[in-house]
């Protein structure tokens, strides 16, 4: 790499090609450093070309980067890689012989999104994208883990009573939650039944290298391959699929130990020793989908896979909510990044998905970092959970925001066909949950010493230290974590709470009440707490007022805008609670559309189209999913099993009816110096609206011809700061935060390092 940060070209032939193709000229930064290359300026003409920007970086390289999806075969450079497709056939036929005939090879084609695992010489890679049933191209991205007082801090309490053996209220029974992570030790007390013999992991399945060469069977790195098969509901290749993935209860599942942890936060019992460390759900039922490593790292690909494996099952197994307590650095857009589509469909398939922020609110100085949400965080259609510290109390008057909870706004970006750059600028998170010092079960063998601890709890034993050093108990050990990755499971436990007190509610709805009911923290902005506090009570409250019925008139298309939402006989409740002796207002604030906010009593009064799951809406773009069900097989109905599921972009759509409140305006343009714009307060306009502030809209907000009209503003439209100041991408601004392009939100803060001392880890 030159001085003027510019990548050298080798004068290798292929990459001549190559450069002749991509003609280096206008500069956007790939914002993350590869071992053996920097972040490099790439050309407008490439990102037209649908290949996101850290590929771009890794096949302009002058020498092939250290990195899990790239390697040089006989001499000649090749990528592993998601390649996007728009094709109408969900087999996508033409395409997997296209891989073939460049010479790759594909391992994998996914249901939740319309995408092919492949490895393609990175010669082709350009040639390739050019194709037009190629919508984008992705590298096959490091996934990475984020990094009871609990039942009082969230409320909990206010919505059932009893023991460890016997819950009185709402308890998540009934259920289904899939935690992908690094596995559940079902064997703990913790995944067990009141009565301690039965095990409540309802199904383990694991999916690391699915969707790779070492479980399709095939050698790898080596081109000329399609593994990729048909899984038709009843078929052998089903059959043979799902033996290959059954975990074997036999091993210890967790060896890393953050997927058992996770787990026991949003469902596990655990009266069982001296501290109680029950979680939010404690008699959901809990499916093990592994999809990270002995380290708690993994492949995007596999994280697909595994989404698509609960998208199958969703229906069979009752699977609600997903919780997904990892995340990838990503500079793609919501709209084409995989791991975003991916979800998307999930909820179009009426699972409610919850995702870590991640932990990279600050930076090896200490100074805070905003635009650090990662993937699929990024997407408008998930939950994203930021950490509060709850300072080891239950009362919540002390609660403030973690240092290490990640900021937003999102800074993913897409070039139009013009070549101009568009940035999300999406607000997250979405609310904030407790993540500091949660205690949690400690996955190890039946010894409990700590000979037999999990990865985690070796390298750092100060957070097994409060609960005994040896813990001998089979079974029974308990550990600290702390982490969006933690914050994100409580949230999780509550949506099972929500669902077991109304089956009826759908993904985004999920998501509004929870927003609506939050508590808002003092002195924290939107972009640090979102809507504010995780607040079971009134998160449950208002999910009993509301009918039982909406997701499937949705489903059946029986529900028009603007009818009734309430419950027969039912009305709103009072919009504040009482935990623990303290009451407080709720937040009463809705993200919509990303960037916009709305409030007032309309949204639960009426039904708004965006409690449509299969309707998603970020800034100016709206897309709608079609789920696509197999034939009925082995005596189950015909929309059992999810064929396929088809994104396009919405032509004439209604979005929020008239009598919601736009909040939007009340925040003014976005100033960090003054606190206005993203950076106002959430108790500050919440406060707003508790005195009637805000416009009604009269018209509503509609997705017309291409764009959304509306009477409100976009909040953080090109992100400009008043006092002159642009954030961007990379740029410390002088008052002291950082916008980072380069979103790193492994629990580390790095995807290449494996067991670093962070503070995520052990708290604040």
């Amino acid at each position: 790499m030159d001085a003027n940060n510019k990548l050298a070209v080798p004068n290798n032939p292929v990459q001549e090609v190559l450069r002749m193709i991509i003609k280096l000229g206008t500069v956007i930064a790939a914002a993350f450093v590869f071992a053996g290359y920097s972040s490099a300026p790439v050309s407008a003409q490439i990102q037209q070309s649908k290949i996101s920007t850290d590929l771009q970086a890794a096949l302009i390289a002058s020498k092939t980067p250290r990195v899990s999806w790239a390697k040089d075969i006989k001499g000649v450079r090749h990528v592993k890689t998601l390649v996007i497709s728009n094709s109408t056939d969900p087999d996508m036929v033409t395409l997997r012989s296209a891989v073939l005939a460049v010479g790759g090879s594909v391992y994998f084609r996914y249901v939740s999104v319309s995408a092919l695992a492949v490895m393609l010489p990175a010669g082709k890679v350009a040639a390739f994208a050019s194709r037009g049933d190629v919508q984008s191209i992705s590298p096959n991205r490091l996934v990475a883990r984020t990094a009871s007082i609990l039942e009082q801090a969230t409320g909990t309490t206010s919505v059932r009573s009893g023991s460890n053996e016997s819950f009185r209220g709402l308890d998540g029974t009934g259920v289904g939650i899939a935690i992908l992570d690094s596995g559940v030790l079902e064997q703990h007390k913790s995944m067990l039944t009141a009565d301690g013999q039965t095990l409540r992991v309802a199904a383990a399945v694991d999916f690391q290298k699915v969707g790779d060469a070492k479980s399709a069977g095939v050698k790898d790195w080596t081109p000329g391959i399609d593994a990729s098969a048909s899984l038709y509901p009843g078929s052998k290749s089903m059959d043979a699929y799902q033996r290959a993935i059954n975990s074997q209860s036999s091993k210890r599942p967790d060896v890393y130990g953050h997927g058992t942890h996770v787990a026991s936060v949003a469902a596990g019992r655990g009266g069982f020793g001296k501290v109680n460390s029950t979680g939010i759900a404690p008699n959901a039922d809990i499916f093990d989908v592994k999809v990270l490593d002995d380290n708690g790292f993994g492949q995007i690909s596999d994280v697909l896979a595994a989404i698509d494996w609960v998208i199958y099952h969703a229906k069979e197994y009752n699977i609600r909510v997903m919780n997904l307590s990892l995340a990838a650095d990503s500079t793609e857009s919501w709209q084409t990044d995989p791991l975003c589509r991916a979800v998307r469909s999930a909820a179009a398939a009426g699972i409610t998905v919850v995702v870590a922020a991640g932990n990279y609110g600050k930076n090896a100085a200490g100074i805070e970092n905003y635009g650090t949400v990662g993937s699929p965080g990024h997407d408008p259609s998930v939950i994203t959970v930021g950490s509060a510290n709850t300072k080891g109390t239950a009362t919540r008057s002390d609660d403030s925001i973690n240092f290490f909870s990640s900021r937003g706004p999102t800074r993913g970006s897409y070039v139009d066909s013009a070549g101009v750059r568009h940035i999300d600028n999406l607000i997250k998170p979405d609310l904030v949950a407790p993540g500091n010092k949660i205690v949690g079960a400690l996955a190890s063998d039946k010894s409990g010493d700590e000979r037999s601890w999990n990865n985690i709890a070796v390298a750092y034993s100060e957070l097994v230290a409060p609960y005994g050093g040896t813990q001998q108990q089979r079974h029974e050990t308990l550990m600290n974590l702390s982490g969006t990755s933690i914050a994100a499971p409580v949230v999780t436990g509550t949506i099972a709470l929500m669902l077991q007190a109304n089956p009826g509610l759908t993904p985004p709805l999920i998501k509004a009440i929870l927003q609506y009911s939050a508590q808002p923290l003092p002195n924290f902005s939107l972009l640090q707490q979102g809507a504010g506090l995780l607040n079971v009570d009134g998160a449950v409250r208002l999910a009993k007022a509301l009918r039982t019925d909406v997701a499937s008139s949705v489903n059946a298309g029986t529900i028009r805008a603007g009818a009734s939402l309430l419950a027969s006989g039912a009305s709103l409740p009072t919009p504040f609670s009482t935990i623990n002796g303290e009451t407080f207002n709720w937040s009463r604030i809705v993200f919509v559309g990303g960037n916009r906010i709305v409030s007032g009593t309309a949204l639960f009064t009426q039904f708004q189209p965006i409690y449509d799951p299969r309707l998603v809406w970020g800034s100016q773009q709206a897309y709608i999913r079609t789920v696509n069900y197999w034939p009925a097989a082995r005596g189950a109905s015909p929309d059992t099993y999810v064929k396929s599921i088809i994104e396009t972009r919405s032509v004439n759509q209604g979005l929020v009816m008239a009598g919601v409140i736009d909040a939007t305006r009340l925040t003014g343009s976005s100033s960090i110096l003054a606190k206005t714009g993203i950076f106002t307060p959430t108790a500050t306009l919440s406060g707003w609206l508790g005195v009637s502030s805000g416009a009604m809209l009269t018209r509503g907000i509609v997705f017309s011809n291409g764009m959304v009209v509306s009477e409100g503003m976009v909040v953080s439209e090109g992100m400009v700061v008043s006092e002159g100041m642009v954030v961007s991408e990379g740029m410390v601004v002088s008052e002291g935060m950082v916008v980072s392009e380069g979103m790193v939100v492994s629990e580390s803060g790095q995807t290449a390092v494996i067991n670093p001392k962070i503070g995520s880890l052990v708290g604040e």
